[in-house]
């Protein structure tokens, strides 16, 4: 079977490496793909927004099954385009997938299905937004309405803090279009945790937990990123938390898309807060998370490639889920600059010379191969991942890979997965 990825993250590295142990696998293609993912998949030139191209790529090689990994092709309705061409592949609608790329969209969904979620008010005017802004009380959350990888939320701790980000994104457009409209939010008190749920449109499948960490630095400062690690399970989501989140967030949600008449296929992301065990969406997303993608798939011990495929032929129900008995963690390695200006272009020398056990893999995110070098090209650069018998061996095996890195050009966090330790009493 031929199958085509497209993306160039970690997300489609740990996807490709995923897939690629399956004995249904011929050949694996990866658009655009990047310096790592060339070692599993051939690299085909064609930018993840170029839908067409896509499609005729899939066509011209009688590709099989089509991944979609990021969100912005799902957003200008690659499925939808695909579908009508007769090609079978994984990820929702255009129609669907606005849970991700309208904050409003989403918000009000979970307003009409009673889904537990921080109150909100949206805004297409500066002046509107900030006068809501002067007589709202602190903390508050104002959210780019539209796609911003990761970036276009801010939690404002002071009026000064919330004028300027507000400023930025309305003003400034620093996201673009995606800052016409602003969401702004109540603040919800807990810790956040990531849940999935795979549905062919009629059943669902849920993943294990896991946990990311959005700040770039140390015990949760600095600016939000794209993520800079994760690990699974998360030890917040107990038995308790997680019949509290199928039965007050999952089970609703697929009511709600059964109530209003759209079918929803693919992945669910479910950005969550957990307060004393009871859960509110933060956020959806219609993709797998990045950086959560490569523990959770790390962690899977059954074939990874039908967990995608039996989900695109609505046949869910077929696939056995099974988990390694281990704990996996990931830590994002950033270029320095990262997320404001990340600095591009230079070589990451020794990657090819370090020795990984089959516990051990780096996925590539922001590389592209010169030659024989192996050179950043973007913010989030690489996923150093490992397994464990323990969250705490896990955490030990993940940095002593990154200690063999040269890691002069980039920047990582040294806490990834201590929450959990903390939770575990550790």
């Amino acid at each position: 079977m031929k199958v085509l990825v497209i993306g160039s993250g970690g997300r489609e590295h740990a996807i490709c490496w995923g897939i690629s142990n399956s004995k249904k696998i011929d050949k694996i293609y990866c658009a655009p793909g990047n310096a790592g993912i060339s070692n599993i998949a051939e690299i085909v030139n064609i930018k993840t927004d170029n839908l067409e191209g896509l499609v005729n790529f899939a066509k011209k090689e009688n590709i099989d099954f089509t991944i979609v990994g990021p969100e912005q092709p799902l957003s200008l309705g690659i499925v939808d385009l695909f579908r009508e061409n007769n090609l079978l592949v994984f990820g929702p609608s255009k129609y669907a997938s606005q849970l991700e790329s309208s904050k409003e969209f989403s918000k009000l969904f979970m307003k009409r299905n009673n889904i537990p979620t921080a109150t909100f008010e949206s805004f297409t005017n500066y002046e509107s937004a900030r006068n809501y802004l002067d007589n709202s009380s602190i903390p508050i959350v104002i959210k780019a309405d539209g796609l911003a990888s990761g970036k276009g939320v801010k939690v404002c701790f002071s009026k000064d803090e919330a004028f300027s980000f507000l400023k930025e994104v309305m003003q400034d457009k620093v996201f673009s279009t995606s800052g016409d409209k602003v969401v702004i939010e109540s603040f919800l008190k807990g810790e956040e945790a990531s849940f999935f749920v795979f549905s062919d449109g009629k059943n669902i499948l849920t993943l294990d937990s896991s946990q990311d960490h959005k700040r770039l630095m140390d015990g949760d400062k600095g600016p939000n990123t794209g993520g800079m690690g994760a690990y699974s399970p998360a030890p917040i989501i107990d038995q308790i938390t997680r019949q509290n989140i199928l039965n007050e967030i999952v089970y609703p949600v697929f009511e709600g898309f059964k109530k209003e008449n759209f079918e929803y296929t693919g992945i669910l992301y479910i950005g969550l807060m957990i307060d004393n065990k009871k859960p509110s969406v933060v956020e959806f997303n219609c993709r797998f998370g990045d950086p959560e993608t490569q523990p959770l798939l790390f962690r899977i011990n059954s074939d990874i490639f039908d967990l995608f495929y039996f989900t695109a032929l609505n046949k869910i129900n077929d696939y056995q889920l099974e988990w390694k008995s281990k704990t996996a963690v990931s830590v994002v390695l950033a270029s320095k600059g990262y997320p404001a200006s990340p600095i591009t272009g230079d070589e990451i020398r020794n990657l090819k010379e370090i020795d990984l056990s089959t516990d051990e893999y780096i996925f590539h995110a922001g590389t592209k191969l010169d030659g024989n070098k192996i050179i950043i090209s973007g913010g989030r650069v690489l996923n150093v991942t490992a397994l464990g018998d323990t969250l705490e061996a896990a955490i030990n095996k993940t940095y002593e890979c990154i200690n063999k890195i040269e890691t002069k050009n980039l920047q990582y966090r040294n806490d990834i997965g201590v929450k959990g330790l903390l939770k575990k009493g550790k």
